[in-house]
């Protein structure tokens, strides 16, 4: 039997065969090899994790679900999520939702909801209603991110007082000589509707006010004891930079853990233009299928 063992080992070898093909595997933020164990062991530690994912990847998506289980097993009451899927303005039906107030059709008509809500994001909307977990609309309405990339931040000072409470406080500061900020400045403007332009560096303030709002709402909803798991795109995290600079200018002693998942050829190698941009890197096959 093990002489059989062993010629098929070698056959499989000899032939290309390949015994074990993972859907994903997690690094360290220098991308030494971890594991899932390693980060739900930090994750439970934090007071705020950030998932940053690919919008489009179901293998982020699965794992985003599977951390939000076992957080709420290592945490139980003391568990906040929170997410850029959904818009400040929002948190009221989505907390008639979660009280089970209104029908899951009821909300998914008055949100705004991103085109793979029911695939990606539902299962961890459920789960916290299921639990009686918090869940917090953390990001900027996009029309308030709309008016800031044409007039720039100070756009914002035009809203009604009603308005203003779906954003961060105003003045809302930006450093756009953050590495992030400033990248997306060289990538220049861009054509709006009507035939205007937006200029690259209101495109960058425009992502800094929905920075500096979900980085207001994920501290408005936590508090000492409590781990925030927060849903993003990689971008608003990475490099702990976004979300993260207005969280340690308003506290600098939270203590932070994030994830980064990017897609690689070959996910053995990660590429190391990747080191150091989060606490953990999920690398995933590049030719994933998509969500959408």
């Amino acid at each position: 039997m093990r002489r059989l063992t062993l010629i098929l080992l070698l056959a499989s070898f000899a032939f290309g065969f390949v015994a074990d093909k993972p859907a994903y595997l997690i690094y360290t933020g220098q991308l030494k090899s971890s594991s899932y164990e390693k980060l739900i062991s930090d994750a439970k530690e934090a007071d705020i994790v950030f998932f940053g994912e690919l919008h489009d990847n179901p293998i982020a998506h699965w794992l985003e679900l599977q951390v939000t289980k076992d957080l709420y097993t290592e945490k139980g009451g003391k568990l906040v999520l929170g997410a850029e899927m959904f818009e400040a303005d929002n948190q009221v039906v989505l907390d008639e939702y979660l009280k089970g107030i209104i029908t899951g059709k009821q909300f998914e008509t008055e949100a705004k909801m991103w085109q793979n809500y029911a695939t990606d994001y539902k299962p961890m909307v459920d789960f916290a209603q299921k639990n009686k977990i918090p869940f917090v609309a953390t990001n900027i309405p996009r029309r308030y991110a709309s008016l800031v990339s044409k007039g720039g931040l100070e756009a914002l000072n035009q809203l009604s007082d009603d308005g203003k409470k779906s954003v961060a406080p105003l003045p809302i500061t930006v450093d756009l000589t953050l590495p992030g900020y400033a990248e997306m400045m060289k990538m220049g403007g861009m054509h709006g509707m009507g035939g205007s332009t937006i200029s690259a560096e209101n495109i960058a303030k425009a992502q800094a006010s929905k920075d500096a709002t979900m980085a207001h709402f994920i501290l408005k909803n936590w508090s000492e004891g409590k781990s925030f798991l927060h849903f993003n795109g990689s971008y608003h995290s990475n490099n702990f930079e976004g979300i993260i600079w207005y969280l340690k200018k308003a506290n600098p002693a939270l203590k932070i853990v994030t994830i980064n998942t990017i897609e690689e050829a070959d996910i053995k190698e990660p590429n190391t233009k990747h080191k150091g941009s989060a606490s953990f890197v999920v690398a995933i096959p590049s030719d994933m299928i998509k969500s959408y």
